[in-house]
């Protein structure tokens, strides 16, 4: 399944239905009273979250939706039926924005969690409905109203209690592999991950968490570089950002604080988040290397994971680690 974590759409409800202009003409009775009905309610346009989708591919072939009009009103007092509704089905997680003005309209973070977006217009009256003492033959009936319609952007956050940060190639993708049952794509070159990734880690009976493998950050991610910018909106709703970073790096502290940095320019709350670092791959370095590692300070943190995933070295602590932070928040 292709992952789409962005869309827009138009969705307009539907109008009411004009009430009616009518009058009685039953037999005996030439001169009977009005008898015109009101119309109905255009139909609603409804989001409804769904937690079998993971994806708003959908959208990519299907951007408008139109609710049907209400009926208008007859004679002999008849209402018009009201239009259907149309209740769109999205994934967990999906942020709904106005396109014109950017706000937030609807944060659906609940299972089977809606929200209606926009109601449909109401019928108008018919002309039963204005008969009065002093006017008892009205002519006239009142249209229905339009329904509302808008230019939506949908926008899908991953919902995940711990997130993977690191640059392209850092390992993120081998260690989800590895302590959890996803299964991403794994290769030796950047920017292997072109779309995030969600395995379940189970630490022991019961005690389970989500993690999300984030595509590769570069510097410049926050302006849009590379492919940082449409991917960090998925660190938003973490509980826990944890830094891998490259044991073969040149600057392992450069490679966390330029990570930091992005995510500050990106959204300055995200460095609020507990954190763990993390140094991958040590599988690929001798010992002497790897007691160097250990006595890096990374801003005033000398306390850090060094991991190798395809040896299972440490990954067992790193998910203990994580999993203690996630418990208490």
């Amino acid at each position: 399944m292709k992952f789409i974590d962005y869309a827009k759409i138009y969705i307009k409800a539907g109008k009411g239905g004009d009430g009616h202009v009518s009058f009685r003409t039953e037999k005996f009775i030439p001169k009977g009273g009005p008898d015109g009905g009101n119309g109905g309610r255009g139909g609603d346009i409804i989001f409804k979250t769904d937690k079998q989708l993971y994806t708003l591919l959908d959208f990519r072939y299907h951007r408008q939706y139109i609710a049907s009009d209400g009926k208008d009103g007859g004679k002999s007092d008849c209402s018009g039926k009201d239009g259907l509704s149309i209740t769109i089905r999205i994934p967990v997680g999906t942020v709904i924005k106005d396109e014109a003005t950017d706000e937030i309209i609807a944060d659906m973070t609940e299972e089977n969690q809606t929200f209606v977006i926009a109601r449909g217009g109401n019928g108008g009256f018919g002309n039963a409905m204005f008969a009065t003492a002093t006017n008892q033959a009205p002519r006239y009936a009142k249209p229905g109203l339009d329904g509302p319609e808008f230019n939506l952007v949908l926008e899908l956050k991953l919902l995940a209690d711990a997130g993977l940060v690191g640059f392209p190639n850092a390992g993120k993708s081998t260690l989800i592999s590895v302590i959890s049952a996803a299964k991403p794509k794994i290769a030796d070159y950047p920017f292997t991950t072109l779309q995030p990734n969600l395995g379940i880690v189970q630490v022991a009976d019961y005690k389970s968490f989500v993690i999300a493998d984030i595509p590769g950050l570069i510097e410049g991610a926050s302006e849009g570089k590379g492919l940082g910018h449409q991917f960090l909106r998925h660190i938003e709703r973490t509980k826990v950002l944890v830094y891998l970073i490259d044991c073969n790096s040149e600057d392992h502290v450069n490679d966390y604080e330029v990570l930091k940095n992005e995510l500050k320019k990106y959204n300055p709350q995200l460095l609020l988040k507990p954190e763990i670092i993390c140094i991958s791959k040590s599988d690929t370095i001798d010992d002497d290397r790897i007691e160097e590692l250990r006595n890096i300070e990374f801003g005033g943190k000398s306390k850090h994971f060094i991991i190798s995933s395809v040896a299972h070295k440490n990954t067992d602590l790193l998910k203990n680690a994580i999993w203690e932070l996630i418990a208490v928040r």
